[in-house]
């Protein structure tokens, strides 16, 4: 058997097959990009459903920071949605509440895979308060600069970073992984050390990867499908 990998692969379409290979290679956690990617709802929730049947963790980049695009994620089974476009602590708070049964949110029941198709008792919600991870994305100036304030929020469950669109929004053009850029990610990590929350990120170059682990990274997404692709392609027809 394969050793199982601790970090994950990223997906752009609802590749079965992909899955499979990288699970039979030891990967055990998969990020959907939703938001850029092409996923529809029934595709997606056949995926989500062979993802756990795997008995892997399955987290969904959702297509913006509203509330139906998070509460069908989760609706169809996802271990956590991480949300793009998120601002400052108030609009995090916002956002972040469509993540999370009341007391603590504001997400609407659906009796689908989570509440095995409407069999729940008196604990589910607080269960899934519990296991439902969200997890806002810090890709913009705001969100960098409350980046306290936000892990401090009880419907957030720790934070994954977008680089290349922080390293724009905070006027430093493309993501050249610099020093500044580098500072960035440390701000973020003390600050989720400090809230004794998880922060993730993509890490494609083996610099990030090595800078993510310095910096305790709770996991990297290392593979991406399109990547992977290119790689195989490109070295088959070099061959």
């Amino acid at each position: 058997m394969p050793e199982t990998s601790s970090n994950a692969v990223w997906l752009s379409t609802p590749h079965q097959a992909l899955v499979e290979i990288a699970h039979g290679l030891g990967c055990r956690r998969f990020v959907l990009d939703i938001e850029h990617g092409y996923f529809d709802l029934d595709a997606t929730d056949k995926l989500v459903a062979l993802i756990l049947a795997l008995g892997c963790d399955v987290y969904a980049k959702v297509l913006g920071p509203e509330t139906i695009p998070i509460q069908q994620a989760l609706d169809i089974g996802c271990t956590g949605v991480i949300i793009p476009h998120v601002g400052g602590v108030g609009h995090a708070r916002q956002v972040t509440a469509a993540a999370k049964y009341p007391p603590l949110g504001r997400r609407s029941f659906s009796g689908t895979r989570p509440a095995r198709y409407d069999a729940v008792g008196p604990d589910y919600y607080t269960a899934q308060n519990a296991r439902s991870r969200c997890f806002p994305m810090v890709e913009t100036a705001e969100a960098l600069e409350d980046i306290e304030e936000i892990l401090a929020l009880p419907t957030v469950d720790g934070v994954f970073v977008g680089p290349s669109d922080l390293s724009l929004r905070r006027g430093r053009g493309a993501y050249r992984r610099t020093d500044a850029d580098f500072a960035d990610l440390a701000r973020i990590a003390a600050a989720a050390a400090a809230a004794g929350k998880p922060w993730i990120m993509p890490a494609w170059a083996a610099v990030e990867r090595e800078k993510a682990r310095e910096l305790g990274a709770a996991f990297m997404v290392t593979v991406d499908e399109y990547g992977a692709l290119w790689s195989g392609i490109e070295a088959g027809l070099k061959a």
